[in-house]
């Protein structure tokens, strides 16, 4: 039914209109009471098997919303009706900031995948402190805080730009995104080399620390999928020799060749960052190099491609204790979560795994014998 839906409707709208017709949908469905028991019920049924425990956190299970579509933090409900177990919101920034000009979401449908060069756009993180504040749970949910750089604060400035949203979001956080590898923002992946990320974390860790007393934020970063092989290690040892909490694995790439894309060339060489099926097997490459450096250590977020619960399960196998999708949420529309959920059961069942914990790394461990 929704295949039908998104060929007749969506797939003829401008993907940023589109994206934002369904916001709303969602929204009022979370809004109205009965509806909203009745959605959830239907899209998130819980599976006892499948409770995860992460980060020093309780989840219904492992499979959560990727930062980038509720970057103001005004779905979480929604997308907790919907069946995602955490919803991560941003990235935030410092400053509101509109992000880059119009058109700058692109579907590349046979591919499915999508190509955005959004831009952080997003209301700023003193307007987005204040919503989280003032928020009342309809549904108990696992929300993590992803911030970025904003555009026009220089790269040296940086560190004051990301403590300055800390000091701001961490107190309403259950964990705390560094992200330090979309392709849209000038300069912010060179902040993913160790000599500047090292300041930078530290920095985030002591705001982090100096704004919320009565617990400990966990703290992750996010890394792009094009970074080289000793540079995923340099990232990994990083994070242990600075006590981080988690990676999350993969944002966006700047890569189309040897991708086999099959979509338009007018369409393949927008510029921004490509996520979806094409990013699949280089995130589960980064995901798997970084279990092998860490392992149980610190906890791992597979996102980049996850489009079915095979993708989920074998992201779990490589290493992955949370996953994350969103571009195969607007290809599957929303019983993808459910079909994750229901999947992932079918799988744990059917594995020589007593639990979820346990198959975490299990593929890689093996593999290193």
């Amino acid at each position: 039914m929704y295949k039908l839906f998104f060929n007749l409707v969506f797939k003829r709208m401008d993907p940023e209109q589109a994206h934002y017709m369904a916001f709303r949908w969602i929204r009022l469905a979370a809004r109205t009471p009965v509806l909203r028991t009745f959605v959830a019920a239907a899209l998130a049924p819980r599976h006892e098997e499948l409770r995860t425990e992460a980060l020093g956190l309780r989840m219904h299970g492992p499979f959560g919303l990727a930062a980038g579509f509720d970057k103001n933090a005004i779905a979480i409900d929604g997308m907790s009706m919907l069946g995602f177990d955490h919803v991560e919101i941003g990235t935030v920034t410092g400053q509101a900031q509109p992000g880059n000009p119009k058109k700058r979401l692109f579907r590349l449908v046979p591919d499915r995948a999508l190509i955005n060069r959004m831009g952080f756009n997003n209301e700023g993180s003193a307007a987005v402190a204040a919503r989280l504040a003032a928020r009342n749970p309809v549904f108990r949910t696992v929300v993590g805080v992803n911030i970025g750089k904003t555009k026009v604060v220089p790269e040296e400035e940086a560190a004051a730009d990301y403590v300055l949203s800390t000091e701001r979001l961490a107190r309403h956080a259950d964990y705390l995104v560094v992200n330090v590898s979309s392709p849209n923002t000038p300069g912010l992946r060179n902040l993913q080399a160790t000599e500047s990320l090292r300041p930078l974390l530290t920095a985030v860790r002591e705001a982090a620390d100096r704004a919320v007393t009565g617990r400990r934020v966990p703290l992750l970063v996010k890394i792009a999928p094009d970074l080289a092989d000793e540079d995923v290690d340099a990232v990994a040892d990083l994070a242990l020799e600075l006590g981080l909490d988690g990676i999350i694995a993969t944002n966006t790439t700047i890569a189309r060749e040897g991708l086999g894309l099959k979509s338009a060339p007018s369409l393949v060489k927008e510029t921004g960052g490509l996520s979806g099926a094409p990013v699949k097997e280089r995130s589960l490459e980064v995901l798997r190099r970084l279990y092998a450096r860490v392992g149980d250590r610190i906890v791992l977020v597979g996102v980049g491609g996850i489009e079915n619960a095979e993708d989920a399960w074998q992201r779990i196998l490589a290493g992955a204790t949370l996953i994350q999708g969103y571009s195969a949420f607007i290809y599957e529309g929303p019983f993808y979560a459910r079909a994750i959920h229901k999947g992932l059961a079918a799988r744990l069942a059917a594995s020589p795994y007593a639990t979820l914990a346990e198959a975490v790394g299990a593929e890689t461990r093996k593999a290193a014998l």
